[in-house]
């Protein structure tokens, strides 16, 4: 497992400055959760830990390590850094599992045979065995969510990032893909997400950080974010969405 560091991490497109010196540390096996309202930077903030996007100031630390220097190859970072996103981004001609195995086998160059066994236990751990064979048109919403979970999990990532994972799910099927975040939690998995689910937050969160106009306004422990707010813009938010 790692430790990721954001020191002063500053983004903008054109003149929209989206993120304006974020600093957050998320220590191993830590869940953070990032709150805020649409439009308050942490979907961006997720892409430049996974280097989809450059950012413009600051360092983003891997062990240490600043991964965010101009010319990094992010191939290596984002074997160790797994991403999920809000659109499940299944390949509609591949079942499940030829899905799943994709990455392991382009990047890492596994053979298929090596993966059966390590990729079944995937399936099986978060409930989806029987739908192996299947093609993404052929599972629900939850499940295809799930799927695209367990291919980030295939590459062994030792961080994930979960961006607005349930937010295009319908409300019957958001249960069963927080339940995977639950069983990640219980084995220790290091999480950054972006989230609307605030009970989800409240149960399980290491650290909340409340986002507004790019900025970390305050942060802390879930009891303390959600009991008692230091910030107006922070009550106003979540009586706003509790």
């Amino acid at each position: 497992m790692a430790r990721l560091e954001l020191k002063r991490v500053t983004k903008a497109f054109g003149d929209n400055v989206v993120l304006d010196g974020i600093d957050l540390d998320v220590g191993e096996g830590e869940m953070v959760c990032l709150i805020g309202a649409s439009g308050s930077g942490k979907s961006t903030l997720l892409r430049c830990i996974n280097l989809l996007e450059p950012i413009d100031d600051g360092a983003i630390l891997l062990d240490g390590d600043d991964i965010s220097e101009p010319g990094r190859d992010p191939r290596p970072v984002r074997e160790r850094i797994g991403i999920v996103f809000q659109a499940y981004n299944l390949f509609p001609h591949m079942t499940a599992a030829e899905n799943v195995m994709l990455a392991p086998r382009r990047v890492k160059g596994l053979d298929r045979e090596a993966l059966e066994g390590p990729v079944t236990a995937l399936f099986e751990r978060f409930g989806l065995s029987d739908r192996m064979g299947h093609y993404p048109d052929q599972l629900s919403g939850g499940q295809q969510q799930r799927v695209a979970i367990v291919r980030a999990l295939a590459m062994e990532p030792e961080i994930m990032l979960f961006d607005e994972i349930t937010s295009a799910l319908d409300p019957e099927l958001v249960g069963e893909v927080l339940d995977v975040l639950r069983d990640l939690r219980g084995q220790g998995m290091t999480m950054v997400l972006a989230t609307h689910e605030m009970g989800f937050a409240r149960e399980l969160a290491s650290k909340v950080c409340f986002l507004h106009g790019g900025r970390i306004l305050e942060q802390g422990p879930p009891r303390e974010i959600f009991a008692a707010p230091a910030h107006e813009r922070t009550r106003a938010f979540l009586r706003r969405v509790l």
